[in-house]
C-alpha cells in the first residue's frame, strides 16, 4: 500500500488517473484507501438549474452521481441522497460567495466549488473547498497563454467541535500543476506535478468558522505557491540555464583570443 501510494505521489497529475486504475486492478483489497487517499485532477460538470459549473470529487459524490454546490441537487438525480443539514448547508452557501470573490482575486477566473458535511463520529464538520484554473489558449482563464495548462486546488478542512469558544482545525492542501507550451521561440516543453502541506490551529470562533478557514487556505497557499516556484520552475530554469545557458553568458566564459 504504502509503495502504491508513493507511485502515484510521483506520476504526472494527467496520468494519475491511468495509473489509479492499473493499481486498483492489482490491489483491489485496498481500493477504498486508495480512492480516499489519491487526489486525481479535477473535473467539472454544468448545473442546468442554477446554469453555474460546480467541480466534481469525492466528497461531493454519492454512488455515481455528484451534488452541485448551487442547487444543492444531485446530477444525476439520485434517491435516498447524503445531503448536509440546514444550518451547515447555510454556511456551505455563504463559503461558496466568498470561495468565488476569493478565485477571482487571487486567480483572476477559473471555476470554484465548497462542500461541507457532518463527521460521523464527532461534533465537527468538514468543508472541502476546490479552485480549477484552465490556462490553456481554449480555457476558461483570463489570461490562457499556455497550449495545455491546469491548477487544481484541493483545501480539506475538518474543524472539531468548539469548546469555550476555541475550535481545532485541521487543513491538508493539495496542489496539481501541469502546462506544455508549442511555439517557435522554446520548443515543445511540458511540467507537472503536484504538492501536498498540512496545517494545524486552534482558533477563536468569535469571527466565525469562515474567517479561521478562509485564512488559513491564504496562508497555506501562498507557502504552496511558493514552494512550486522555487521547486518546480527554479529548478527547471536552473537546469535549462546549464545545459542550454543564454548567449550572454557563453560570450563571458569564452577566453580572450
Amino acid at each position: 500500500m504504502e509503495a502504491a501510494l508513493g507511485l502515484l505521489r510521483r506520476m504526472p497529475p494527467k496520468q494519475s488517473e491511468t495509473a489509479l486504475s492499473a493499481l486498483l486492478s492489482l490491489l483491489p483489497q485496498h481500493s477504498s484507501d486508495l480512492l480516499s487517499q489519491v487526489d486525481l485532477p479535477l473535473q467539472v460538470l454544468r448545473d442546468a438549474e442554477s446554469r453555474n459549473d460546480f467541480i466534481l470529487c469525492e466528497y461531493n459524490r454519492d454512488a455515481d452521481s455528484y451534488r452541485s454546490p448551487w442547487s444543492n441537487k444531485y446530477h444525476p438525480p439520485l434517491e435516498d441522497a447524503l445531503y448536509p443539514s440546514s444550518e451547515l448547508r447555510k454556511l456551505e452557501v455563504e463559503a461558496n460567495d466568498i470561495f468565488a470573490i476569493y478565485r477571482d482575486q487571487y486567480y483572476e477566473g477559473g471555476i470554484s466549488s465548497v462542500y461541507m458535511w457532518e463527521e460521523d463520529d464527532s461534533e465537527g464538520f468538514v468543508a472541502c473547498f476546490l479552485i480549477k484554473k484552465d490556462g490553456s489558449k481554449s480555457g476558461h482563464g483570463r489570461r490562457g497563454c499556455l497550449e495545455e495548462g491546469a491548477w487544481d486546488a484541493i483545501h480539506v478542512i475538518q474543524v472539531g467541535p468548539e469548546e469555550e469558544e476555541m475550535a481545532q482545525y485541521c487543513l491538508t492542501s493539495t496542489i496539481m500543476l501541469s502546462l506544455a507550451t508549442d511555439d517557435e521561440p522554446s520548443g515543445k516543453f511540458g511540467l507537472s506535478g503536484s504538492i501536498r502541506r498540512q496545517m494545524k490551529m486552534e482558533l477563536a470562533v468569535a469571527e466565525g468558522h469562515l474567517c479561521n478557514m478562509g485564512r488559513m487556505i491564504e496562508e497555506l497557499e501562498g507557502k504552496l505557491r511558493n514552494s512550486l516556484d522555487q521547486v518546480y520552475f527554479g529548478k527547471t530554469r536552473e537546469m535549462v540555464c546549464t545545459l542550454r545557458p543564454p548567449a550572454e553568458i557563453v560570450q563571458m566564459r569564452l577566453p580572450d583570443s
